[in-house]
């Protein structure tokens, strides 16, 4: 009967996480009323937009060209680049932009985002610091969108939406559906309050809240929302402040993007009594459903996999009811599912791009890419391999 369990339990923590938590998510959205919008606060904002770059040569001229287009919401806008440890041109083609304003932050030495960050949080003179990195293109008004929220003064942070460019294959076809999905439930739990993710190549905080994460965190974007949530302030999604870049110029570069999210998100977890509230019920739900519960996901699916072979080979494993106990017929059903679900996922990557059955047989590849990168990520953050020091991962070229 142990088999059984396993397997039902596996599969209601996949339903949940993927389906059940977003629709239960939108029908208590569509309940509330909505926000009244902000009223004019008067003077806007000085903003900062901080980019970060490390040996982006091939396209930080083309994102500070990007930045000096912007609409500014503003009498300031300060863009200043962080960078430590290039070893290309980054460095000096950000120097070639000083006399149109850039200013730059540089360390020879490679200590990682964060501490380059941080080291560039003193040059840091708007009151709102927008947080982005260097292949990422803002649209024209994002930064007057973003911004918007903060003449609530219970907003401490706002996050945009991210695009992934059209053309890139079924790649960025499957990364872009992602996005839409996170969008979505961004949009929702804002209705809420607050979400509980962020776009980290558009993040934007006041100035006087930010909390300087430890240089030894993996993922400073939600380190620090968390510890803004945590301390009482809002963080909104501002679907109208739109970003788009490329993705990932391969599937086993974005999984080795992948590997080193989840082994941030695997930090967080163990970091979770210092970043959770449980005087803050709503804002804790929303954090284990929609990103703590997502690394067990893994483990789920092999749980099931494991179970419904054992139940088809072995009949003493199964229970006494023929459908929640794994009896015939409904065990070779579920047997098929499986092999159909992984079948298709390798078919993926054997055809990926090949007309619309390469598409459509490549968002089980990426759903399963996604996962292992999520178990590799649990390797790599246990082994104690992950540190806050990564290489690049290359993007299609623009």
């Amino acid at each position: 009967m142990v088999f059984p369990v396993v397997f039902w339990v596996c599969l209601a923590v996949g339903f949940y996480c993927y389906a059940g938590y977003p629709l239960l998510l939108a029908a208590i959205a569509a309940m509330k009323r909505p926000d009244r919008e902000p009223g004019d606060a008067g003077t806007a904002p000085t903003v900062t937009l901080l980019i970060s770059a490390l040996n982006e040569e091939d396209v930080i001229a083309r994102k500070l060209e990007n930045s000096l287009q912007l609409a500014v919401p503003g009498p300031l806008l300060q863009i200043l680049v962080a960078t430590d440890g290039s070893d290309d041109r980054t460095a000096a083609i950000v120097e070639s932009f000083a006399d149109r304003g850039i200013e730059l932050s540089h360390h020879p030495e490679r200590r990682g985002k964060m501490a380059a960050i941080n080291r560039a949080m003193p040059q840091v003179r708007g009151e709102i610091v927008v947080f982005s990195d260097a292949n990422n293109m803002f649209e024209p008004d994002a930064l007057v969108e973003l911004v918007k929220p903060f003449a609530d003064a219970t907003v401490g942070a706002a996050t945009g939406s991210k695009r992934i460019i059209v053309g890139d294959g079924p790649l960025g076809e499957s990364e872009g559906l992602y996005w839409r999905y996170e969008a979505a439930i961004m949009k929702n739990e804002t209705r809420l309050g607050s979400c509980t993710a962020a776009i980290g190549e558009m993040l934007a905080v006041r100035r006087d809240l930010y909390e300087a994460p430890p240089d030894r965190i993996i993922n400073d974007d939600f380190f620090m929302i968390m510890r803004m949530l945590r301390r009482g302030h809002r963080v909104v999604h501002v679907h109208s402040a739109r970003s788009f870049e490329r993705v990932s110029a391969s599937a086993q570069a974005e999984i080795a993007r992948r590997i080193r999210m989840a082994a941030g998100r695997y930090q967080a977890l163990s970091l979770s009594p210092h970043l959770l509230s449980w005087k803050q019920p709503l804002i804790a739900w929303q954090v284990i459903s929609h990103k703590f519960l997502r690394l067990f996901i893994p483990f789920a699916m092999l749980g099931a996999l494991v179970s419904v072979v054992a139940a088809a080979v072995l009949p003493q494993v199964r229970g006494g009811s023929p459908f929640w106990g794994l009896n015939p017929p409904w065990v070779w059903a579920f047997l098929i599912l499986h092999v159909g679900f992984y079948g298709a996922a390798l078919l993926g990557r054997v055809l990926p791009g090949k007309g619309k059955l390469g598409k459509l047989l490549y968002l089980p590849t990426f759903l399963v890419n996604s996962n292992t990168a999520i178990l590799l990520g649990f390797f790599r953050f246990a082994s104690g391999k992950q540190t806050v020091i990564w290489d690049r991962v290359e993007r299609q070229a623009p």
